[in-house]
């Protein structure tokens, strides 16, 4: 059997606030530079996920892509769209929100949904602006 992978986009815009609670403004300002903004600040991410598996021989999908949408929707996007990410997403509660943890998280959030339709997932790829981005690919090394 043949392995293809499918890649599903999604865009959402959020706030956060990269700082420690047990530093002081001018530690977090050293580590976080801009980020820590008191006043929080915003990013357009884009986000890319990534699923693998054998098409299926009545369908010829290895995931129905609407089925990958709908989960992204109502798992990551409703979630996280036009919300403030320190404050207003339980999934990302207690973890410092940089993109690398919200990558992390995503991947915990979906990855059982998308299997029990039938795909493996095997990258995240959120991009936080245009010249930053982050890959995760389940703690598994890519190649």
């Amino acid at each position: 059997m043949k392995t293809v992978y499918i890649t599903r986009r999604e865009r959402f815009n959020a706030a956060h606030k990269l700082h420690r609670e047990d530093w002081s403004d001018e530690k977090n300002l050293e580590v976080f530079g801009k980020c820590s903004n008191k006043n929080w600040h915003g990013h357009n991410y884009t986000i890319y996920v990534t699923v693998k598996g054998t098409p299926s021989k009545e369908t010829g999908f290895v995931m129905n892509l609407k089925i990958l949408s709908r989960i992204l929707k109502e798992e990551i996007i409703e979630p996280l769209d036009h919300k403030n990410m320190n404050l207003d997403v339980p999934f990302m509660k207690g973890v410092i929100p940089t993109t690398e943890n919200l990558a992390i998280k995503i991947w915990e959030t979906i990855e059982a949904r998308v299997k029990d339709s039938g795909g493996e997932l095997v990258k995240i790829r959120i991009e936080e602006t245009e010249n930053n981005f982050v890959e995760y690919f389940g703690g598994k090394e890519p190649f």
